[in-house]
């Protein structure tokens, strides 16, 4: 196990403003990864897909919530999921973040902040006067495309209940 350290979009669907609920079919969306490659939600129809929105590369309790998800990896891949984490940080901080902290799934850049706001994972105002920072969160879709398990935090110093989103898949 390794150790964490603390330290073009397109968008295809239009989102509507009432909260996502468990049953309802995932806004479907591309996004660039940090390998500067266009990743697309529908482009995994038919498998298990785990959602982590996070604030900001290379804070303390993003670091620690990705690196939980990279040391499970294995039981999500023996439950046929993958793994998408989502923040508004560019895909060249991204890719320096994943390198850093040996991640081993795909990070998504939400530049534009489309994705979470449509997830409705997005603080308008966050700390220090920023503005559009993801929220952490997290999103089970199931094979079929549906929203099996939401989490949205307002708290960005909590982490996603690790357990429960275990237990949906």
């Amino acid at each position: 196990m390794t150790k964490c350290s603390n330290q073009k979009v397109r968008f295809f669907v239009s989102f509507v403003t009432m909260a996502l609920q468990i049953g309802d079919l995932a806004p479907d969306f591309t996004l660039i990864s940090s390998e500067t490659k266009e990743v697309s939600l529908s482009s995994f129809r038919g498998k298990k897909v785990i959602l982590h929105f996070f604030p900001a590369a290379f804070t303390g309790v993003c670091t620690t919530q990705l690196c939980t998800v990279r040391d499970a990896i294995h039981m999500y891949e023996n439950e046929k999921a993958t793994v998408l984490a989502i923040s508004v940080d560019l895909p060249f901080t991204l890719a320096k973040f994943k390198e850093d902290q040996k991640l081993n799934f795909t990070l998504l850049s939400d530049f534009n902040k489309v994705v979470s706001r449509g997830y409705e994972a997005i603080y308008e105002d966050w700390i220090l006067g920023l503005k559009g920072v993801s929220k952490r969160a997290a999103f089970v879709i199931d094979e079929g495309g549906k929203i099996a398990y939401a989490e949205v935090l307002e708290n960005a110093g909590e982490l996603p209940n690790f357990d429960n989103i275990n237990s949906v898949l």
